[in-house]
């Protein structure tokens, strides 16, 4: 009884919980490749998504503001006004993640994938450049750590190109295989680089290579939300170093700076997008 009387007592904050369930159930299955059927352009889970936070959106708008009559309507004003905090609080962390969280069509995943190629290659070309940098007994295990960065960007950017031009399974495949090989390259590259002594070559490394890994996660985050769960499954099982093994070595704040700068966005909702990424990435066993 005291639900009920609570869901009576407080329907917008019970509606504001509901709504919440809904975005976040949709983009559970977006992720999973549940559609349930297409709405227009997109799809009907994408939609539902949309709709439960845009509604979250206007429940969590600002409190009137009043002249309170007493001591009690000042304590009562400032529990309104703390309730509406906490729902704008949790409307911005839906809407926040609703973009990158959201189904995307094969298409769409495909150019975003390509849209990435251009830093993905001038992350590799700085490691190219790094070496230079580092204390000349530290470059030799630099350069062995990523002497295979430059073939498989160009090979990750080539297969990106042929799944936008033409987003076959054969396709979509080639691409899987490869950017997991290309993951798996970065994670051992940064197991090697923290082994460098030299704390300043170490750190001009772990950079360079936190760069390109920056690059390959996101990819990696693209071509997941286009891949069934068998797939995904596959694809993990390839990945020999997880992503715990080198958590420790991982730039996140770097990392949003770049995810904020690829998109145009703040880099407090590009620090939720990385979180998200890597969180999908472990789940999914990488």
């Amino acid at each position: 009884m005291n639900s009920i009387s609570n869901i009576w007592n407080h329907p917008k904050t019970s509606a504001a919980g509901l709504l919440i369930a809904v975005a976040t159930i949709a983009s559970v299955l977006a992720q999973q490749g549940i559609s349930l059927g297409s709405a227009g352009s997109g799809t009907v889970v994408t939609l539902v998504s949309g709709l439960a936070t845009a509604l979250l959106g206007l429940l969590a708008r600002d409190p009137v503001a009043t002249e309170p009559s007493s001591a009690h309507s000042t304590s009562s004003g400032s529990v309104a006004a703390s309730s509406t905090a906490k729902m704008g609080a949790w409307a911005l962390i839906a809407l926040l993640l609703l973009p990158f969280m959201s189904g995307c069509s094969g298409a769409s995943v495909a150019q975003e994938i390509v849209n990435w190629t251009p830093t993905l290659e001038s992350a590799v070309a700085t490691v190219d450049s790094t070496a230079a940098l580092l204390d000349p007994s530290d470059a030799p295990v630099f350069a062995a750590a990523t002497t295979g960065f430059d073939a498989a960007s160009n090979l990750l950017v080539a297969q990106a190109k042929a799944y936008l031009a033409n987003p076959s399974a054969g396709t979509l495949a080639q691409l899987q295989q490869q950017v997991v090989v290309f993951q798996q390259q970065v994670n051992a590259a940064l197991l090697s680089a923290a082994k460098i002594v030299n704390p300043n070559s170490q750190q001009h490394a772990l950079n360079a290579i936190n760069a390109v890994g920056t690059a390959v996660l996101a990819i990696l985050a693209l071509v997941e939300s286009v891949s069934t769960k068998a797939q995904v499954a596959l694809m993990a099982a390839q990945s020999t170093i997880k992503l715990a093994t080198v958590r420790t070595y991982l730039d996140e704040g770097k990392a949003a700076a770049t995810m904020a700068a690829h998109y145009g966005e703040p880099v407090e909702q590009a620090r939720i997008q990385v979180a998200q990424a890597e969180l999908s990435a472990a789940r999914a066993g990488f």
